[in-house]
């Protein structure tokens, strides 16, 4: 059996934590549970955990950082490594001498460090659930969430 890689994105982590629990938050909850009993490899990646962690924090959002921290706790966790930034920074680059970058020149990019760290997994099988798309697919498998199925 493959095992199949999916690095979570910050919008699934913001619909897996939140503790107000929409008809989006129960579906994006199994859809979890799902690809971990079909023995996939779940992982937050720190970028997304970073980004999800500092808006709980300024709303001081207690239990939503609670459940963010269960789940960081319950899944694998992909820390930032120097090889990432590396790779990040030159994908920052890359994209805007193509043309297209995918932030405003001044911020940080989070999402090309998402997918720096994507791609430092070195997995064939490596795709990153989102809510949305966009240009994470110009650089690695991307695919929102509710496509993503067992195999």
């Amino acid at each position: 059996m493959v095992v199949r890689a999916i690095v979570l994105d910050t919008g699934p982590i913001g619909l897996i934590t939140n503790p107000k629990l929409s008809s989006q938050g129960i579906a994006c909850n199994q859809w979890l549970q799902v690809h971990l009993k079909a023995g996939d490899r779940v992982i937050v990646p720190e970028i997304a955990d970073y980004e999800v962690r500092r808006e709980l924090l300024r709303a001081d959002k207690k239990r939503g950082l609670a459940r963010l921290e269960g789940l960081c706790q319950g899944l694998e966790y992909l820390p930032i490594t120097t090889t990432a930034m590396r790779q990040a920074a030159a994908l920052w680059a890359q994209s805007r001498q193509q043309g297209q970058p995918t932030a405003g020149d001044k911020t940080i990019d989070g999402d090309m460090i998402l997918i720096a760290q994507t791609q430092t997994l070195g997995d064939s099988d490596v795709v990153i659930a989102t809510t949305n798309v966009g240009h994470l697919s110009r650089f690695v498998a991307a695919d929102l969430w509710q496509n993503l199925l067992t195999e």
